[in-house]
């Protein structure tokens, strides 16, 4: 079981891509992180601001979805 709420806070707190990876979706996350790391660098030209938080939000969103998934799927296995 994934707890979908670390799974959300990795996103939120410490770097975008985090969650993907404790769920299990290594290469999500792993291209979540270089994303994030040129938004940040696009920040620099302005255009950063707008797509920054969008991914942000998107890797949170995306990394709380999955985990609740992936505990459905387990109970659903498990009955």
């Amino acid at each position: 079981m994934k707890n979908s709420g670390l799974a959300a806070v990795l996103s939120f707190f410490f770097f975008t891509g985090l969650g993907q990876i404790y769920n299990g979706q290594i290469g999500k996350g792993v291209v979540f992180i270089p994303i994030q790391i040129i938004n940040a660098g696009l920040m620099f030209i302005l255009i950063g601001f707008f797509t920054y938080p969008i991914v942000w939000i998107w890797g949170v969103v995306d990394a709380y979805k999955t985990a609740e998934r992936l505990n459905a799927r387990l109970r659903k296995d498990a009955y």
